[in-house]
């Protein structure tokens, strides 16, 4: 091989860019997913929270200082610091038990 730095150069040119790609639709199809499920916003009080979506399936006790809470919704689970939301995060779908 004459020049492996053109190997080299090619394949660095090349590979990023596929994975980049990748990393790119999973994320459109994250955000079209999350899009469609309405969740918590970051900074709304519990009380609002169980006001839009009811009670929640499962209150966890507060951990740390700050103190963080998390409530489990069928969908999404949201996490406060104190009484506010810092997020709510989506739950997975569980694949179909195979038989």
């Amino acid at each position: 091989m004459k020049h492996p730095w053109t190997l080299l150069i090619a394949c660095s040119l090349v590979f990023p860019t596929a994975a980049m790609s990748e990393v790119l639709l999973i994320d459109a199809v994250k955000a079209e997913q999350q899009a469609n499920i309405p969740r918590p916003h970051r900074g709304e009080s519990m009380k609002t929270v169980e006001q839009r979506f009811g009670a929640p399936d499962n209150k966890h006790a507060a951990v740390g200082d700050p103190p963080i809470t998390r409530w489990d919704y069928p969908a999404f689970s949201v996490y406060f610091e104190y009484d506010k939301v810092i997020t709510s995060v989506l739950k997975r779908n569980k694949p179909a038990d195979k038989q």
